[in-house]
């Protein structure tokens, strides 16, 4: 099994079918196969709804974009509800260590989502950013904002 998240304790619906654990994803509404970054997303979804208050209309997980001509997918995105961008996570395995390399993609893929905030997490360490586009540049942060 999966080890414990330094996130808060959450419950989940779990599915084995044919010898994979599925977890359920309450945004795409259906399972998904339990792999280690699945499990942080999952995590970090719930920490979004149960913990920020953040609707689960204005959260969007797993879509492409093109960065510099190439195709990315993004984790989880948080949007305005004027349809700009208020937050994109990054999320990684439980065993991979947030570097510089980290940080690097997310705010390459802010270069065209333009976020306000940037969050990375492997589930163990979360680190937050505010975006300050006029020096470009991140501030760090010891939480994000809840959704007001």
């Amino acid at each position: 099994m999966l080890p414990a998240l330094n996130f808060p304790k959450f419950s989940f619906r779990f599915k084995n079918s044919e010898n994979k654990i599925s977890i359920f994803d309450c945004i795409r509404k259906k399972f998904v196969i339990l792999q280690p970054e699945e499990w942080v997303r999952q995590h970090c979804i719930l920490y979004l709804m149960q913990m920020k208050h953040y609707p689960i209309s204005l959260i969007n997980i797993e879509k492409e974009l093109i960065v510099n001509g190439l195709k990315k997918r993004y984790d989880i995105v948080v949007f305005n509800p004027n349809g700009s961008i208020h937050l994109i996570v990054e999320c990684k395995s439980h065993e991979i260590t947030i570097n510089q390399n980290t940080f690097d993609q997310i705010a390459q893929y802010n270069r065209t989502l333009q976020a306000t905030y940037l969050m990375v997490t492997n589930g163990l360490n979360h680190y937050y950013c505010q975006m300050d586009f006029e020096e470009q540049r991140y501030i760090f942060l010891k939480d994000i904002p809840c959704y007001n």
